[in-house]
């Protein structure tokens, strides 16, 4: 079993910062992609970055310049750093994996998509 816990939301006003982490456990071979969603009241939840296995990323335009996705291969952890925060950045935040839970899932290109329980961040103006 592979689970993803999340940790780092919180209030900030307006300008601040806060880093997002989530943390992969269980059987892991290997980690094809890492992304951050959020959802905020009465909108559908939307992929704000990913990043791959080789260290590509991609964001959202909203957030472009402001916001960084990392990983730590060797912790199974993946980090959003948000700075430059916005009202409009409040949300649920949820991470997101692809994970290969062993060499032949690997190999076969097979993989278990795993969801964090969601953080808070809210941001005051």
């Amino acid at each position: 079993q592979v689970r993803l816990v999340e940790s780092g939301g919180g209030l900030v006003q307006a300008g601040g910062s806060l880093r997002l982490s989530c943390a992969a456990s269980g059987t892991i071979f290997s980690i094809k992609t890492m992304g951050w969603y959020r959802q905020a009241p009465g909108k559908r939840r939307e992929l704000v970055a990913v990043i791959t296995s080789d260290a590509n990323t991609n964001y959202v335009d909203s957030v472009k310049g402001r916001f960084t996705i990392s990983r730590d291969n060797a912790k199974n952890t993946f980090y959003l750093q948000m700075n430059s925060l916005k009202p409009e950045d409040t949300a649920v935040y949820y991470c997101n994996a692809r994970i290969n839970p062993t060499y032949a899932d690997y190999v076969g290109d097979r993989y278990l998509e795993v969801w964090g329980q969601g953080t808070l961040v809210t941001v005051s103006s």
